[in-house]
């Protein structure tokens, strides 16, 4: 039986504003609190995961860097950027932080494949990667035995402030969008599209 997860537009949101209500949900949820993912953008921000090195940040100039509790390394986000933020039951998921994260990735690569674009994971670099670039990027927080945080489906954003960064902490690694694939989406449309993808891989049914 498929189980219900409430499906939030939040739109255009400071990213430690997101953080400390995804921290507050997390905290006050009970075994009967309805899992939840929202859609959002974040104004441009870099953020550093929990193992985030100093020497990939190269120069963030007049763009904010926020030391974050997530996984993984720096990475950026900003308008035309589509995040999903995943606060789930793990237990619920019947699956631990590893099947979640693969499952993420195959959501992202069921979205592409759906536009004729052949996508992948790594297992030595989470994500999901096309031949121009990595597209999507995950990082994931699990407290009290669910999850917070999520992944970032580059859309139609601007790239250039990932050329001050060392992207999830790979020198060198280029980074594309749907529009630079030719994909004609915006944050909205990509949301549902996401949403159905993820929802399908993990078992859930969106309200």
């Amino acid at each position: 039986m498929k189980r219900a997860v409430v499906i939030r537009h939040m739109g255009l949101v400071p990213y430690q504003e997101s953080w400390q209500a995804m921290r507050d949900f997390t905290d006050t949820r009970t075994p009967d609190t309805p899992s939840e993912i929202w859609l959002l953008e974040h104004p441009p921000v870099f953020t550093q995961g929990q193992a985030g090195k100093a020497e990939h940040l190269l120069n963030p100039g007049d763009i904010p860097v926020v030391q974050s509790d997530r996984g993984g390394q720096v990475t950026y986000h900003g308008p035309g950027q589509l995040v999903a933020y995943l606060l789930l039951d793990l237990k619920a998921t019947g699956q631990g932080i590893r099947g979640l994260v693969t499952a993420m990735e195959q959501s992202v690569i069921r979205l592409l494949n759906q536009h004729e674009i052949k996508a992948h994971a790594r297992p030595d670099a989470p994500g999901v990667y096309v031949d121009k670039g990595k597209i999507a990027s995950l990082g994931l927080r699990v407290r009290r035995g669910y999850t917070y945080h999520g992944l970032a489906l580059n859309v139609n954003l601007d790239l250039e402030p990932f050329s001050r960064i060392n992207p999830c902490g790979h020198p060198g690694q280029a980074v594309t969008s749907l529009e630079k694939l030719g994909i004609d989406m915006d944050v909205n449309d990509a949301g549902e599209a996401l949403v159905n993808a993820l929802c399908k891989e993990i078992g859930l049914e969106p309200l």
